[in-house]
């Protein structure tokens, strides 16, 4: 006589379980696809900000309403192949000129028609190098490079990265655990001023 009640709380337990995995999957997919996702660093092109294997956390949904600023980290599909997955830092913007003498970048822009120059702190010497280049941007382009310009594949290299092939940007640092951190090698601060030559 105590089977049926048995069967009854059988039934009763996978229908919960299953209305439990349901419920998850509608709120976790929506979130994987469309507002974050992870993302593992591979390679050492971000030396020393992101090394090999530290975990990230990457925000999707900031650039529906804003646009990428120069000094953020962004995650983009590679525009030779979009099935693979790149993390480089903003340098130039849409519209802008990018020019690099014996490694010193510039930004031209209407605010900075004579130039100028970036100061990008977060460079090391080890990881510096002496290419001079130049660049025009056009609409909804960008310039984007490594910190480790020494071992960096980036728009030095393959060009301009559009708008559309941007994932998102760096949001959380999870793994490691002595790194933990929100929005992690956002740097904002990128113009310093030009000396000002005084006359005697």
């Amino acid at each position: 006589m105590e089977a049926p009640q048995q069967e009854k709380k059988s039934d009763h337990f996978f229908k919960e379980i299953l209305k439990a995995s349901l419920i998850a999957i509608i709120i976790v997919v929506p979130i994987r696809f469309y507002v974050a996702q992870p993302f593992v660093v591979s390679g050492a092109s971000m030396d020393p900000t992101f090394e090999s294997g530290h975990y990230l956390i990457v925000d999707q949904i900031s650039y529906r309403f804003n646009e990428p600023e120069r000094g953020e980290v962004v995650i983009f599909k590679f525009p030779e192949d979009p099935s693979k997955f790149f993390i480089k830092r903003i340098i130039g913007l849409p519209g802008e000129g990018v020019v690099a003498r014996r490694g010193a970048v510039s930004i031209f822009n209407p605010l900075n028609p004579d130039g100028l120059e970036l100061s990008e702190t977060y460079l090391t010497p080890s990881n510096t190098t002496s290419d001079s280049f130049s660049i025009e941007l056009g609409e909804d382009e960008y310039f984007v490079m490594g910190d480790n310009r020494r071992a960096s594949s980036d728009s030095r290299i393959w060009g301009p990265l559009p708008r559309e092939l941007i994932v998102g940007r760096a949001f959380l640092r999870a793994l490691p655990v002595t790194q933990i951190g929100v929005l992690p090698g956002d740097f904002s601060e990128l113009f310093t001023p030009l000396p000002i030559e005084i006359q005697n």
